[in-house]
């Protein structure tokens, strides 16, 4: 047989993931994907996919996490309209090849960095908020010139059918293909070469993707999660503090990688914080949460059944009800929690709040430092130099004072954590250069020898003394300097 037939049959004979991953790389090899416009056309078009499959985005959340039709574009789609509008107007000014500063040796030369993309790109969201972490990651990957193939989470099975159903019919399909399936399916993704594997969930599963990435030195970027604590200092509005601590904790019935895991207060503010987020437990979901809209429901039942046992040696302040074949856990408060119990060994992931109490910031600051650095950290209080101390003698993926989760959806900032809780972050131009190669760029030209002496041999010491002098002075020509500059798209790089 030919070359071509054996191609072919090469081809025939992949499984399923690996022809999805091949498609990607000769698609991502034609080149297509560099130019802006290219790149500017598929990120409109998955915006208007955002936009017309309204009904669709929302009923798969309504069968996977009972999702309000109303809650659908608060926690999903209005961030993602706003990620890809914000790479779209700005995605020319982002790629542009980027002037830095010269020194001496370099002052009559093009310095520059030229993002470029790295290659094909694998993207496996999660269940919780399957849109907002997927698609999301997806936006930067696109706009940064990748291939992407994109992995949804199976757990949250009819979202995943979605994404598989429809999104090709937006996007290019061998460029960003949707590949479904379960462990087996995931575990043969990535046997395949990526150029960079971007995954959002927890330690375990990311243990396990690291493992597979270091056979190809695949670079990798984990948002995970951990268990985020949030102090409450006796110098805040109380009412306010709850009611928001209440709203970051419940919302997506505490399936947030950023709620607040769990409240360190004074002994002496426990029985009021209870009383002021129960009373907005009511105010939020009615008397009966379990027949508000608004109010969802537990993954699945392996779930239910882990929170639920997470309750064991703890005292219930508020709610506990729950019903297993409905995967419906109330809003739950538990007081007097103590360091060692079962809720505190690992992260909650469900409406449970457990407070503990400490007598001082400086135990809320010891306290924190001992455990797994957070993906978040919770301040509530009006001194600001408490707050600014927290913030210099803690660590965490972000922190976000007298308020809950708001710091996702700037998008300015970048969302990531640190240690336990994931590496490299998103959002913004964040995911734009995390998801390229910022290739360093020096372009000389064959003149001005002289200047070059110095660094030939014979090496002595009047050329070290040359050497020395231009290391060491700064150049004082106003065009070393970055902002005068002007980029010429001609010739693909900063003109002087």
């Amino acid at each position: 047989c030919n070359q071509s037939e054996m191609n072919d049959f090469s081809f025939h004979s992949m499984s399923r993931e690996q022809k999805a991953v091949d498609r990607a790389r000769k698609a991502f090899l034609t080149g297509r994907s560099k130019s802006l416009e290219y790149r500017i056309t598929q990120l409109k078009n998955l915006l208007r996919f955002v936009k017309e499959r309204q009904m669709e985005i929302s009923e798969g959340l309504k069968k996977d996490l009972r999702r309000s039709e109303c809650g659908t574009p608060l926690y999903e789609t209005l961030g993602l309209e706003s990620e890809i509008n914000l790479a779209v107007r700005n995605l020319k000014q982002w790629a542009a090849p980027r002037p830095v500063s010269k020194s001496m040796m370099t002052i009559s030369d093009q310095v520059y960095i030229q993002p470029e993309p790295l290659g094909v790109v694998l993207v496996i969201g999660a269940w919780n908020y399957p849109w907002a972490v997927t698609i999301g990651p997806l936006v930067g990957a696109m706009a940064a010139g990748n291939a992407a193939v994109i992995k949804p989470s199976e757990v949250s099975s009819h979202t995943s059918k979605v994404m598989e159903d429809l999104l090709p019919l937006y996007l290019d399909k061998e460029l960003y293909p949707v590949v479904t399936g379960g462990v087996t399916e995931t575990q043969e993704l990535l046997k395949q070469r990526f150029d960079h594997i971007f995954y959002t969930g927890n330690g375990t599963v990311a243990k396990i993707i690291m493992e597979a990435a270091a056979k190809h030195l695949t670079p990798t970027t984990l948002e995970l999660g951990g268990k985020s604590p949030c102090y409450i200092d006796k110098n805040c509005d109380l009412s306010i503090a709850c009611r928001r601590i209440a709203w970051g904790k419940y919302s997506n019935c505490g399936q947030t990688c950023i709620a607040p895991d769990y409240i360190l207060c004074d002994p002496s503010m426990q029985d009021r914080v209870i009383e002021e987020i129960k009373k907005n437990i009511k105010e939020f979901y009615t008397e009966d949460p379990k027949k508000c809209q608004d109010y969802g429901r537990i993954i699945n039942q392996r779930h239910f059944k882990r929170l639920m046992a997470l309750l064991d040696g703890s005292t219930i302040a508020v709610g506990g009800e729950n019903e297993e074949s409905e995967c419906y856990i109330g809003p739950t408060v538990l007081r007097d929690v103590k360091p060692d119990a079962k809720v505190m060994q690992e992260e909650i992931f469900g409406p449970l709040l457990p407070i503990l109490t400490v007598s001082s910031a400086d135990e809320a600051i010891k306290f924190i430092n001992q455990r797994e650095k957070p993906l978040a950290l919770y301040i509530f209080s009006s001194d600001n130099k408490l707050i600014k101390r927290m913030i210099a003698e803690t660590s965490s993926g972000g922190v976000l004072a007298n308020d809950c989760l708001m710091h996702f959806s700037v998008t300015s900032l970048p969302f990531g954590g640190v240690g336990n809780s994931g590496m490299g972050h998103y959002h913004g131009k964040y995911g734009f250069d995390n998801l390229s190669h910022l290739r360093g760029c020096l372009i000389k030209q064959l003149k001005m020898e002289g200047v070059n002496k110095m660094r030939y041999p014979p090496h002595t010491a009047d050329k070290l003394g040359w050497a020395q002098n231009c290391t060491c002075t700064p150049p004082t020509h106003n065009s070393c300097r970055p902002e005068t500059r002007t980029h010429n798209p001609s010739i693909g790089s900063p003109t002087l």
